[in-house]
């Protein structure tokens, strides 16, 4: 690389020109910038890089720029979308640009480097799930590779010019050669054994350059694979096409960045399970990491190349069956105890152990999972067989290199752990001492020397299994050509590790949640603290790469829960027991001023809870006297606010627990705290508590009686600000916020990243996903189009991943069973039957849907496990209900749901198999290879064989080409087809 000061002082004597040119189409106030490594290119910091002009070239708008640098240069460089102050608009996405300037360039000659803009769909091929999973070589393309890209030979005469033609191509079968072919001389005339034939770079990326006469200019042409069976495929898409200008281009070599060679999109398929949700014949009374093993050789045997999971974080804050949701991690880093194998912890576990472990299996084997009794049983297990072998595992090089590698974040929560034990709570505000971490105090507690020094390296001990497991697991996916796709959730819990260490990092004082939306008609609260997201800035988010760092280490795709929270969340106050009365964060409030210009003036009346005589009568009936005495203050005749004790949903949940007459008055507990929680959230605007003259609307303030008995003109005013809130005033700001912070998540791994896009989704959201290169969420049951009852899949954009459901709502079947009138609709509008549709999910229904969901142009194509097991009759003897594995309507959910199979029984229906395994192939998908190593090594010899009558075909398949191509020189449509 170029020294720092390379450029500082005289101007070298040496000097080539490099120009920059990429089209680009702007909008009004928007500019591009190029921006790279070395000082010339401003060492990047965009506001010194070099700002590109604009001009038309037909109906394309280019973009082009120069710089002068001397022979021997070399840097890497990105192009940014920037406004009149130079401030980011946009990066491009994908890996930084690579130049290298050609060895024995003469001084003052020209090079111009013509690119595409890389957004973050072109990346998706070179993620690991892609790259070392799907596309993953089975020969060492690295040995062919040509070192040193831009090395060219050629010396461009007087009116010639060096053309390198440069192309990406992942997805490529062992010998097999790319070809350029095109309508000049030197590209064969469209005859493949004329063309020229490309050289392998390295990184999927294949390269050859031809020196060609100014003259000869414009130039069409396109890239093709040749493959060992002797066929040639020319790529899909208009012919590309290089000109030159000599009035405004007089370079002597020209860089083609062409992008990737455009072939059909590669769609796949996968199966989604909870870890818990596994059923095994040796597992503990759930799911374990080395059940992932069977799992898939299930999913390769049914055509599946993902494995698709919930988050498996460790979740024990409470040490109760409320750690079921996986949701709320106690640490963003550790891995769940519940999924150790206890038996893979020794080879040589004592025999009254292996009973007591025999023992807990058939004790623990119920039809859910026991969440309470299955981790209390391992982990006392696990503490024997490690007092036995503690010496021997803590002073191994395995298990000294994995402290090593995450002693960053295992000390702190290993110490986390043993606090929580000690205090019996995960509330550090209980701790005394320790409930302000330092590093001081943290490496007393875990020292050697200390009492309890075998209590913190217990949990050094289960991490560092559970890491080995899950490792072998993912490991043995990627041999088998599929993607472990984890879960990246949104929050953390408020008594967490992470909380704890990093408290700045977090809004403490206010919860998350989402909006009324599909799921729950009253919002959601997930009770997780916000995030600080501009203390988060300025380390540059490294406690979120560090996230993707370690999820990396098992996973090659994930899916990043709510998304949308990366744009703005739902905030809601600490005191807040539901997710009705929030705001979103970050967001343009309305101000004092501009709603007195409106003519909005009472503000006390319109942010407190709008409580007349009237409604409570018709809310609590005869007992409304006893509401109004017991958590009331009559204020003014007939109007009341609520008491001081009571003031909030979390204090009322409290006093009534605590007071024995509500109980006699009304017939629910359940009823009575939902009419006060409606009572205080009848407001029309939410008061900013940190800016008493910043308001938020009210969600749905429609509803509410305290905007119906308002006069015409405010209705009319605050109608017309709501609106602008929710639906248009904040887009440029969540947009900006989205790509502040999920470009530097995205770039911290290579895995394929995919996001939970459901509920209300501002119109910021899929450009930003798309730009970004972000595969969104699809369920038929929630369209994303206004007016829809049910998704089209045959309409989904490619960049989706398709499903009938999810965890977070019923199955299937049960989804089928619920709603008759439903089902009819969707008999008549999406089958167009006008038959009676069956009263039960039969096969026939999952079929038909299963179906319509792999021939969906998405790239994938993920179905719950249970919806899968519907196509066979004899797994759907259990009540559909049941396999439900999230009611979000319910905070306090148990999530604990067991697939009544076994992996093994799966892996023996091959019945089921091949129903499957024949969806997914005749939908036009990939299905993964099952060939055995033989077979294996018996297509590589007959390959190998293949190649040597290369030259031949090449002049068959060449003739066929040109013979199938149209008068003007442009291969016609039945090209391809010609030499099939």
């Amino acid at each position: 690389m170029v020294r720092p000061g390379l450029f500082s002082g005289s101007k070298p004597t040496n000097s080539v020109k490099i120009s920059f040119r990429l089209p680009y189409f702007t909008k009004w106030g928007e500019s591009l910038l190029v921006c790279g490594s070395v000082p010339v290119l401003g060492s990047w910091n965009v506001k010194k890089g070099v700002l590109l002009s604009p001009f038309h070239q037909g109906d394309e708008l280019i973009w082009g720029g120069s710089i002068t640098v001397p022979s021997g240069f070399q840097c890497q460089y990105t192009y940014y979308v920037v406004d009149d102050n130079r401030n980011v608009l946009r990066a491009e996405m994908g890996r930084k640009r690579g130049l290298v300037l050609p060895e024995g360039i003469q001084s003052d000659q020209e090079i111009e480097f013509r690119d595409l803009w890389q957004t973050g769909s072109d990346a998706i091929p070179f993620t690991s799930a892609f790259k070392d999973v799907i596309f993953r070589q089975s020969w060492d393309s690295s040995k062919e590779a040509t070192i040193g890209v831009n090395h060219i030979k050629l010396v461009p005469e007087a009116e010639s010019i060096v053309v390198q033609f440069k192309v990406s191509c992942p997805n490529i079968e062992k010998d097999t050669s790319i070809y350029v072919i095109g309508s000049n001389t030197k590209l064969g005339n469209w005859k493949v054994e004329n063309g020229l034939k490309l050289s392998y770079s390295g990184e999927s990326v294949w390269h050859g350059e031809c020196l060609l006469q100014r003259n000869e200019f414009p130039i069409k042409y396109r890239y093709g694979k040749y493959g060992k069976a002797g066929n040639f495929s020319i790529e899909n898409g208009p012919n590309r096409e290089v000109t030159t200008n000599s009035s405004r281009n007089e370079a002597n070599y020209i860089f083609l960045s062409d992008g990737m060679l455009r072939e059909t999109p590669w769609r796949g398929a996968g199966v989604a399970v909870p870890m818990f949700s596994v059923r095994s014949e040796s597992d503990l009374g759930v799911g374990e990491f080395l059940d992932l093993k069977l799992l898939v050789d299930w999913a390769v045997a049914s055509g599946f190349h993902l494995v698709q999971l919930l988050p498996i974080n460790d979740t024990s804050v409470h040490q109760m069956w409320w750690d079921s949701y996986p949701y709320s991690s106690l640490s963003v880093f550790a891995l769940h105890p519940l999924y150790l194998r206890v038996q893979a912890l020794s080879e040589k576990i004592p025999e009254e152990i292996k009973q007591e472990i025999e023992k807990a299996k058939q004790q623990l084997d119920g039809k859910d999972v026991d969440y309470e009794a299955t981790l209390t049983t391992k982990l006392s297990i696990a503490k024997k067989i490690f007092t036995r072998e503690k010496d021997l595992i803590l002073y191994s090089s395995s298990f000294k290199e994995f402290f090593s590698e995450n002693e960053g974040w295992l000390k702190p929560y290993a110490a986390f752990c043993f606090l929580r034990d000690f205090f019996g709570t995960s509330d550090r505000t209980q701790w005394g001492n320790f409930a302000h971490y330092s590093e001081i105090k943290l490496e007393k507690l875990v020292s050697k020397e200390s009492l309890h020094y075998e209590i913190i390296s217990f949990h050094y001990y289960v991490q560092y299994h559970l890491h080995l497991q899950l490792s072998e697991a993912a490991e043995y996916a990627r041999k088998k050509g599929v993607i472990l796709k984890g879960d990246l959730p949104i929050g953390v819990d408020r008594n967490s590790v992470d909380t704890w260490v990093y408290p700045n990092l977090f809004r403490m004082n206010t919860s998350t949640g989402a909006p009324p939306d599909y799921f729950d008609k009253n919002g959601q609260n997930w009770g997780f603290p916000t995030y600080n997201w501009e203390e988060m800035s300025k380390d540059n988010y490294a406690w979120w790469r560090a996230r993707l760092t370690q999820m990396a280490k098992y996973f090659t795709a994930y899916r990043i829960d709510h998304i949308l929270g990366f744009f703005r969340i739902w905030e809601l106050p600490d005191h807040a027991a539901t997710g009705l009365v929030g705001k979103f964060r970050p967001s343009i409030p309305l101000s004092q001023e501009e709603l007195e210009r409106e003519g909005i003036w009472d503000f006390n009346r319109l942010s407190r809870p709008y409580i007349r005589k009237e409604l409570l009568q018709e809310k609590f009936g005869a007992a409304w006297t006893f509401v109004a005495t017991n958590f009331l203050n009559e204020y003014d005749k007939n109007c009341y606010e609520f008491k001081e004790d009571s003031n909030t949903e979390k204090k009322i949940a409290s006093k009534l627990k605590t007071s024995a007459e509500s109980s006699l008055l009304l017939e629910s507990e359940d009823e009575l705290r939902r009419n006060l929680f409606h009572l205080s959230q009848n407001v029309v605007l939410i008061r900013d508590p940190e800016d008493p003259r910043k308001f938020y609307p009210r969600f749905n303030l429609e509803d509410t009686t305290s905007f119906q008995d308002l006069d015409d003109h405010s209705k009319n005013v605050l109608k017309r600000l709501y609106y602008d809130y929710y639906f248009h005033r904040q887009e440029n700001l969540w947009r900006q916020n989205a790509l502040k912070t999920l470009p530097v998540l995205l770039n911290s791994s290579d895995m394929l990243a995919c996001g939970e896009d459901l509920g209300l989704i501002p119109s910021c959201v899929h450009p930003v996903m798309q730009e970004l290169g972000l595969v969104g969420l699809r369920i038929q049951r929630m369209p994303n189009e206004a007016g829809q009852e049910f998704g089209i899949p045959s309409q989904y954009s490619y960049m989706t991943v398709c499903a009938p459901s999810c965890h977070d709502c019923s199955t299937m079947r049960a989804w089928w069973e619920e709603d008759e009138e439903r089902r009819r609709r969707f008999f008549k509008n999406v089958v167009e039957s006008d038959a009676l549709p069956p009263d039960q999910c039969v096969p026939e229904v999952a079929h038909f849907i299963i179906r319509q969901h792999v021939e969906a142009p998405s790239m994938w194509a993920i179905f719950p496990l249970q919806d899968l097991m519907a196509l066979k009759e004899e797994y759907t003897t259990r009540p559909a209900a049941e396999e439900t594995i999230n009611d979000p309507t319910n905070p306090k959910h148990y999530w604990r749901y067991r697939v009544h199979v076994t992996l093994e029984t799966l892996n023996k229906d091959n019945e089921l198999k091949n129903i499957i395994k024949d969806l997914v192939g005749q939908s036009g998908r990939s299905v993964p290879s099952e060939k055995s190593e033989v077979e294996a090594s018996l297509v590589s010899v007959l390959s190998t064989a293949g190649a040597v009558f290369e030259t031949l075909q090449l002049a068959g398949a060449g003739e066929k080409i040109r013979l199938a191509s149209e008068s003007n020189g442009v291969p016609g449509k039945d090209a391809l087809a010609a030499v099939s």
